[in-house]
């Protein structure tokens, strides 16, 4: 069987060598996937990859879910987040990143942690359809119109840097990232997380309607294999 596979969520290039072990160990449980990653190059062609019906193993975000992706896929699983600050089981929290203001750890209760003066800041987002970028904030803040006084910049990393260089006032960076920026981005070591969103769901592995149901099973058992929440264990309520 002829396919596709991509796992861009968290592909920065510091880490591709991690991710291509990660996806040969995927590999060695399930042989019949493709023989290397599909890595696009524009937020276009990722969009129409995730809807392509050769798809055999993705990553997405709940956004874009919502807003029409879930008609074209199955989800396969969910990552764990226990091992970055910010993140407890298949959920993850964004970090509020500033330039100023009291540093805020993760909180221990379920409810948003947010600084004041969020409501008159310009925050930088990663795309319009990012829950850990733009939704979640928004939800939390009681602010369904943030996206129109944004800048949009393309990717999480790329957002960091906008704060960092003051083209916007904060940004949402879902906990992974904000953890690979730390290790990886120099213009995230002059920012502060001054708070966090609630949690939600974290980006959920999928694959194609068209995918047998004997092949997405599985690529959910080697999920599950590998460290990943397999579908049947996450609470209903966790689903967006």
């Amino acid at each position: 069987m002829t396919g596709l596979a991509t796992l861009p969520m968290y592909d920065w290039p510091e880490i591709r060598g991690q991710v291509d072990r990660f996806y040969a160990d995927l590999r060695a449980h399930v042989p019949q996937l493709p023989a290397a990653l599909t890595r696009p190059e524009t937020t276009q062609d990722l969009h129409a990859l995730w809807r392509d019906a050769a798809l055999m193993l993705g990553q997405t975000c709940w956004g874009p879910m919502q807003a029409g992706l879930a008609a074209y896929v199955h989800v396969l699983a969910q990552p764990l987040y226990d091992d970055v600050p910010g993140g407890k089981g298949a959920c993850y929290r964004s970090a509020i990143v500033m330039r100023d203001g009291p540093a805020c750890p993760p909180p221990p209760h379920d409810a948003a942690a947010l600084p004041d003066g969020l409501m008159d800041a310009r925050p930088a987002i990663n795309a319009l359809d990012s829950m850990s970028g733009l939704l979640a904030v928004a939800q939390d803040m009681g602010a369904p119109d943030l996206a129109s006084r944004a800048l949009i910049t393309g990717s999480h990393r790329a957002s960091v840097r906008a704060v960092a260089e003051g083209a916007a006032d904060f940004a949402a960076i879902d906990c992974r990232s904000w953890s690979l920026a730390l290790a990886h981005e120099p213009a995230a070591r002059g920012l502060t997380v001054t708070g966090w969103t609630a949690p939600r769901p974290g980006l959920p592995f999928i694959t194609a309607r068209a995918t047998p149901l004997g092949l997405r099973r599985a690529l959910a058992d080697a999920l599950a294999q590998l460290g990943a929440q397999p579908l049947a264990q996450i609470q209903p309520q966790e689903i967006p």
